[in-house]
């Protein structure tokens, strides 16, 4: 049976001593990522590898932490600029999240026009949720249309932070933005829900990469941010396995933690098992003797 490929991608210097992005440097993780991902020579074979030319694709983002704990303009901006000089059309790109609030609060311009990469959230008029419910095994929930509708690719830019109730969220979590009352999810440190949650039509057809942000991660007390418990981890992950992407990430939060002396995961009644039930719905793999990790650093 095939690996699933896992590549971490650091790049030492992309943030400055003041957190401000090297975009050179980004550019770099992005580029090399994309080749290994694919075994591409170039980072257009790459994506090709993983999109259709014609793909309308939505980047759902996480800006839930303001400011401080959010994907960064700067580093979203330099993907979807880096798909449209490689064959996707700038006007078939979409970033995305819940509200415009959130999207300003976290830097972002939105762009609603005709022209460019767009950027808004399910909110804009005209937008909304979907008014017919989805209903499947534990879920039951009312879809972004932006995920419905908007878009027939999706990429997972979920950042990478320790959660009081999941334990882990990164990139499959990262799609509880996508509906209407992800509050309902959270009992059982969101155990069966988020893997339920992505084994929907909407998430699961159209989902074709998991990007996690690992440049700043928060690994303790997530998922707002504590400076304390918070570190410069100066990396990117891709996967085409949405469940590996996260487990991977699930392993650097445990390091990072134990190096600073915390109690693990499932020492604190939190760690991730909807992972697990993830993997036994077969929407990936959480072990590691079952992936070819790949790092390297640029």
């Amino acid at each position: 049976m095939k690996l699933s490929k896992v590549v971490i991608v650091r790049g030492k210097g992309v943030l400055s001593s003041r957190g401000e992005i090297n975009q050179k440097k980004l550019r770099l993780m992005y580029n090399r990522g994309f080749q290994i991902l694919a075994g591409q020579k170039s980072l257009g074979e790459g994506l090709g590898r993983i999109f259709n030319k014609r793909d309308k694709i939505g980047i759902k983002i996480n800006t839930i932490g303001g400011r401080k704990l959010s994907s960064r303009p700067e580093v979203t901006l330099c993907l979807a600029k880096l798909l449209a000089e490689n064959g996707i059309q700038d006007t078939n790109i979409l970033i995305w999240d819940r509200t415009n609030r959130e999207l300003r609060e976290a830097g972002y311009h939105l762009n609603l026009g005709q022209r460019g990469i767009k950027i808004f959230g399910t909110d804009t008029d005209g937008v909304g949720y979907n008014s017919k419910l989805i209903s499947h095994l534990n879920i039951g929930s009312l879809f972004s249309s932006i995920q419905s509708r908007f878009i027939t690719a999706s990429i997972s830019f979920g950042l990478l932070k320790d959660h009081g109730l999941a334990g882990v969220t990164a990139g499959m979590k990262n799609y509880f933005g996508a509906i209407h009352n992800p509050n309902k999810y959270h009992d059982s440190n969101c155990n069966p829900f988020i893997g339920e949650l992505f084994d929907t039509n909407f998430i699961k057809r159209k989902h074709k990469l998991s990007l996690l942000d690992c440049l700043l991660i928060q690994y303790h007390r997530g998922p707002s941010f504590h400076s304390q418990w918070a570190k410069n981890y100066e990396a990117l992950i891709f996967s085409l396995d949405p469940v590996a992407a996260d487990s991977i990430g699930w392993q650097i939060i445990e390091k990072l933690r134990a190096e600073k002396g915390l109690p693990s995961l499932k020492e604190e009644n939190r760690e991730p098992d909807y992972l697990i039930t993830a993997e036994k719905m077969g929407l990936g793999r959480t072990n590691p003797e079952k992936m070819q990790i790949i790092e390297e650093e640029v």
